[in-house]
């Protein structure tokens, strides 16, 4: 039995947070931008890249990845209270508002869970647990981040535009510079940090390009299992980070010219919300967006 699916146009979407604040640029004609987010789809699976950034597919958020926006808003807004106050008993009592405030603003977080409010005391639970966990991890009243949230971008002298926004700077004394992103998952298995360390040096090579300064850091804390990962880039590090963005985006171009959007299928399609559109999973892309659309 045959199911007919509806693929009728979807209202566009609201821009991204990067393109709301992303700043014109002016006198040179700019050949794209890019992501580390979008650049990771890509390297995923082409076909994921091109639904998410193309046909701007809806994806209900899942649980975990609103657990990851409400402590990252937790542990951003931390930082804003007076060293002493930033403890554990304190971030707690920051997670109901946080919730409250996300779901007033996002119809499909505040739909999520529906009217259970157990499932939603639940799942709070869990935040509390992620966030005790960040306090084994760092101190917070012995920090004093320079930039929380920051938005960076950087223009390549091949056109490129670079963009995104992390999650933490910290700059010492003497000028070095840290970039810290939080992640709310577990860490990956020896061998498999490659994904997430392309995220950072990405980071590195827009703060490199802005600031003429090579990052001493990268750190990823992740608080699915309480570790750590650091990594000290150096400039061949990050020139190779910018043939590489320039290669993903050389082959995003290529795909386009082509309409040649071919799945890749890995462990990671398991969290895909398109699989019923995939023809790795016997389904079939919509149409492609024409230029009217």
């Amino acid at each position: 039995m045959s199911v007919q699916q509806d693929v009728s146009p979807a209202p566009s979407p609201a821009p991204s947070p990067a393109e709301r604040v992303s700043t014109p640029v002016d006198g040179v004609e700019v050949l794209g931008a890019l992501s580390p987010s979008r650049a990771g789809d890509f390297l995923t699976c082409p076909l994921l890249y091109r639904f998410r950034t193309i046909d701007r597919l809806p994806e209900p958020p899942s649980p975990e990845q609103v657990r990851g926006t409400v402590v990252h808003k937790v542990l951003e807004d931390l930082f804003d209270l007076p060293a002493v106050e930033r403890t554990p008993e304190q971030a707690r009592a920051m997670l109901q508002p946080v919730w409250e405030r996300l779901s007033a603003e996002e119809p499909d977080v505040a739909a999520m869970f529906g009217d259970d409010d157990p499932a939603t005391a639940a799942w709070l639970a869990t935040c509390a647990t992620v966030l005790e966990r960040y306090f084994t991890l760092e101190d917070p009243s012995r920090l004093e981040p320079a930039e929380r949230e920051l938005y960076v971008e950087s223009l390549l002298d091949s056109r490129l535009l670079l963009r995104g926004f992390v999650d933490r700077v910290d700059v010492a004394p003497d000028g070095s510079i840290r970039i810290v992103d939080y992640k709310t998952g577990r860490a990956p298995a020896a061998g498999f940090e490659a994904r997430a360390l392309f995220q950072m040096k990405f980071y590195a090579l827009v703060v490199w390009r802005t600031r003429g300064i090579v990052p001493a850091v990268l750190q990823l804390v992740y608080l699915g299992n309480g570790e750590i990962l650091r990594y000290r880039p150096d400039e061949q590090d990050l020139l190779a980070t910018e043939r590489k963005v320039e290669a993903v985006w050389r082959a995003i171009r290529s795909a386009e010219e082509s309409g040649d959007w071919r799945p890749r299928r890995s462990r990671l399609c398991d969290w895909c919300r398109h699989q019923s559109l995939c023809p790795e999973f016997g389904g079939t892309p919509p149409p492609l967006p024409t230029a009217a659309d």
